[in-house]
């Protein structure tokens, strides 16, 4: 006979109702990610999902004494590999339902808004990761090895949540090549195109699967690099308006009949007269070739008091402090970048070679995230979303005991159960006094084990 192996993923306590009532597995099977024979792919799931709780990466886990309990490296990197499973459906299922419980929770006064951002998604030590390319770091100013992580989320100003993305790779800067045995009919050759495609025609499609799924927002949130006439148009046919940063660049705004640079803009705006000393002028205008009527808005630089920035938005409507307002949500995607990095451990707990393990790891990794951030949403006081998942990751490292504790408990009362009615007794009581003994965090771990006398 062969030995039943108790499936091991140990969802964290706080952990558990949120996957409960988002219906996550729910999702994985809507978006098609199952299997026939073997793991299930919710399992599967579950087990890459708590890996960060565990302060391992997967091969650390297994090498250590819980790795009988796990399945096999094969069984998760085939599941992670797979070129079939519909990473993008799952994420927008997931996000979707996740923006409408937290709609009822946030005030009609609110705004609402989509965020669009790109961020490095590292990868300096690999040489065989495909369609791995040198790509230039803005932020950092110098090249690095990897693919740039264009990312839509959504937010209230309170909450962000991750909508879609895709990783970008580049035709001209190439280090690899895409595998020649990748069918063509799959959800993963279809992201490899995709890679390839440059980040500005990807923006309509994402906002277009977003409201697709049933999502909504007023504006649109985006930094100076995306920030042109041609995906301004586009992103305006689709009923939403654009709140942007501006580079100071060969554009020209019309003005009175005047074809004016960044710089002339500024000199010809007037002067806003504002209690913030922030806000220096603003101007309306129109941009691109269609003439898309626009205010521009300039701000003194927060770190060169000599130097100024100019905000763009496609709402006249808005007074100068409501577009700065509006525009400073933008902050929460960098936030989303900082945490899923430094935290959830992107680009760091696996390190497959195939593009289709990038993205699946991408999305369980931005689905910690949403979870964290219903999580922080629904709490009452002023955690940080960084003290929440310290607090769960103390969680999990006390189930090992919790568990064993429970187990022992249990052993005992299934004894005085076998037992004559005096021995018995005199077991359940002897329990029930070591029960009561124990400190109120131990007992937490055992509600339903205490036993009457």
């Amino acid at each position: 006979m062969i030995g039943h192996q108790v499936e091991n993923n140990q969802l964290p306590i706080e952990i558990r109702p949120a996957f409960r009532e988002l219906s996550v597995l729910r999702h994985l099977r809507k978006a098609g990610i199952t299997k026939k024979f073997g793991f299930t792919c919710a399992y599967l799931f579950q087990v890459v999902f708590v890996l960060i709780f565990h302060h391992r990466n997967w091969f650390q886990l297994l090498e250590s004494t819980k790795g009988d309990s796990f399945p096999g490296k094969d069984a998760v990197y085939r599941f992670l590999n797979h070129t079939g499973f519909a990473w993008r459906r799952f994420l927008l299922s997931l996000s979707s339902e996740t923006v409408n419980k937290t709609a009822v929770l946030t005030s009609n006064n609110r705004v609402s808004v989509f965020i669009v951002d790109d961020s490095a998604y590292e990868r300096d030590r690999s040489k065989a990761v495909e369609l791995l390319a040198r790509l230039w770091d803005h932020a950092q100013n110098r090249y690095y090895k990897g693919f740039r992580m264009l990312t839509l989320g959504w937010s209230d100003g309170h909450t962000f949540i991750p909508v879609d993305f895709s990783l970008l790779s580049s035709l001209k800067s190439q280090i690899n090549g895409m595998f020649e045995s990748i069918d063509k009919r799959t959800h993963g050759y279809k992201r490899r195109m995709e890679a390839l495609r440059p980040a500005p025609e990807l923006i309509p499609a994402m906002i277009d699967r977003a409201l697709a799924a049933g999502m909504t927002a007023s504006y649109v949130l985006m930094d100076s690099w995306f920030t042109h006439a041609p995906l301004i148009q586009s992103i305006l046919d689709k009923g939403l308006d654009v709140i942007g940063m501006v580079k100071a660049d060969n554009k020209r705004y019309l003005v009175n009949g005047r074809r004016l640079s960044l710089q002339e803009l500024y000199y010809a705006a007037t002067p806003v007269q504002s209690m913030k000393k922030c806000i220096l002028r603003s101007i309306h205008t129109q941009v691109g070739t269609t003439r898309i009527p626009v205010v521009m808005v300039f701000v003194r630089h927060r770190t060169n008091k000599k130097e100024w920035l100019a905000i763009l938005s496609t709402d006249t409507t808005l007074t100068v402090e409501e577009i700065i307002q509006i525009y400073g949500i933008r902050w929460n995607i960098e936030v989303f970048f900082k945490c899923t990095k430094s935290l959830l451990r992107l680009q760091k707990e696996f390190q497959g070679r195939s593009y289709d393990m990038l993205i699946s790891h991408t999305t369980i990794v931005f689905s910690r995230y949403i979870l964290l951030a219903w999580q922080h949403r629904q709490s009452t006081d002023d955690r940080t979303l960084g003290n929440l998942f310290l607090m769960l990751c103390d969680e999990v490292s006390e189930l090992d005991w919790a568990v064993a504790l429970s187990q022992l408990v249990e052993l005992l009362n299934a004894i005085s159960k076998k037992a004559n009615k005096r021995l018995s007794k005199l077991i359940r009581s002897q329990l029930q006094q070591w029960i009561d003994g124990l400190p109120s965090y131990i007992k937490a771990y055992l509600p339903i084990l205490v036993c009457e006398s």
